[in-house]
């Protein structure tokens, strides 16, 4: 019979036991558990419709959308659109008082061979359009640009011969490629100018607050072989002063539907929408892909009522209609830089350069303004905020 053990034999038999019988349980939690499931990688997000159209007789195969860039001051939207495929960029000498070129060089560099760059010169003489051309190709450290606009033109006799000659010396020396006009007014008469001077390139105010107002002159250019740039394609609200109009309007589509209004015209060649960071440019974008339906209609016929008293479509019959001499649709879009673009310098100081005998009007000495806007816009309120705002 063996002897009876002692507690602590006892105790100390209990404790291996003890410490024995978990050692199972510690096995299976040390042992290396199999490993989940490796789950499949993202799907890489599609990449980009980016369909083309030929720019009238240049030969340039161009973007359908293009890029404004006017109001951008972040680098990095820029170059995220010329790796996209975007392949026209669009700027002046007098943006951003001066630096949105000197933006645009830095952005597209490494990129040169692969886009177009368009700029623009408001000079009065040969002399000092050619200055402002050298001043921008240095801007954009480039040694030429694709196409070089007179600026702002709304008459016939602003595209002068001096400054044809200036676009022909310009060729000639390999600084230009392609001559063309910008107007934002005076449709009727530049159009058919700058297909007689055989300009290259127009550069256009097209958007649906025109409706098909100007869709003949749109054509004639196309047949003349001259090629269709539209721009204020959104009809204003692109701007940091807009901020609250361009959510809302996006949010129920209205840019992307302003802008895929101008694309159903196959005599505009492309677009250069205003364009401040990625979402904006991931909804230009989409222009290329999406169809125009019934339903982006109807956003902007709610969008036209909502901007209709505010918004001046350049449609230039209020000119010559002020009694004071004020040139209405030119202060309008000053204006419209401010507020709808976020350019308050450059709309000042274009307001601040006009004649002194118009500068000093002021529209609350009028009883009654004489001015009526057949698209429906408040001019006489419309006039006194750009007076307060600019003066």
């Amino acid at each position: 019979m063996s002897s009876p053990r002692s507690r602590r034999e006892f105790l100390t038999a209990s404790a291996l036991t003890g410490l024995a019988l978990p050692a199972a349980a510690h096995a299976s939690i040390d042992a290396p558990k199999p490993a989940p499931p490796a789950m499949a990688p993202a799907p890489p997000a599609p990449a980009p419709v980016m369909r083309k159209r030929k720019l009238g007789k240049t030969g340039l195969e161009v973007t359908e959308v293009a890029f404004g860039c006017m109001i951008t001051s972040d680098q990095s939207v820029i170059e995220r659109a010329a790796d996209l495929g975007v392949n026209l960029f669009d700027t002046a000498r007098g943006y951003q008082g001066g630096n949105n070129e000197r933006l645009v060089g830095a952005a597209l560099k490494g990129r040169r061979d692969k886009v177009f760059i368009s700029t623009k010169s408001g000079g009065k003489t040969k002399e000092e359009a050619l200055a402002h051309l050298d001043e921008s190709l240095k801007q954009l450290d480039t040694d030429h640009v694709d196409i070089w606009y007179l600026h702002g033109k709304k008459t016939a006799e602003e595209i002068t011969d001096e400054l044809l000659d200036a676009q022909r010396v310009a060729k000639e020396q390999g600084k230009i490629r392609f001559a063309g006009v910008s107007l934002h007014a005076g449709h009727e008469v530049v159009v058919p100018a700058a297909i007689q001077k055989k300009m290259d390139v127009v550069l256009i105010t097209y958007n649906f607050t025109m409706g098909d107002r100007n869709d003949a002159l749109m054509k004639s250019l196309h047949d003349a072989g001259v090629g269709v740039v539209a721009m204020k394609v959104m009809a204003g609200g692109r701007g940091p002063e807009a901020v609250a109009l361009r959510e809302k309007l996006a949010a129920q589509g209205g840019m992307l539907a302003a802008l895929k209004w101008t694309l159903r015209n196959p005599f505009v060649h492309t677009t250069i929408p205003s364009t401040t960071d990625m979402a904006q440019l991931d909804e230009n974008l989409r222009a290329m892909a999406e169809p125009w339906a019934p339903a982006d209609e109807k956003k902007l016929v709610a969008r036209l009522e909502r901007i209709r008293t505010d918004y001046c479509s350049m449609c230039g019959q209020c000119e010559g209609t002020c009694p004071q001499g004020l040139p209405v649709a030119d202060v309008l879009r000053y204006l419209t830089y401010a507020e709808g673009y976020g350019q308050f310098a450059l709309g000042r100081e274009q307001f601040l350069a006009m004649p002194a005998a118009q500068r000093d009007v002021r529209c609350g000495d009028c009883a009654e303004c004489a001015v009526r806007c057949p698209q429906g816009v408040e001019v006489a309120r419309r006039l006194t905020r750009a007076q307060t705002l600019f003066a």
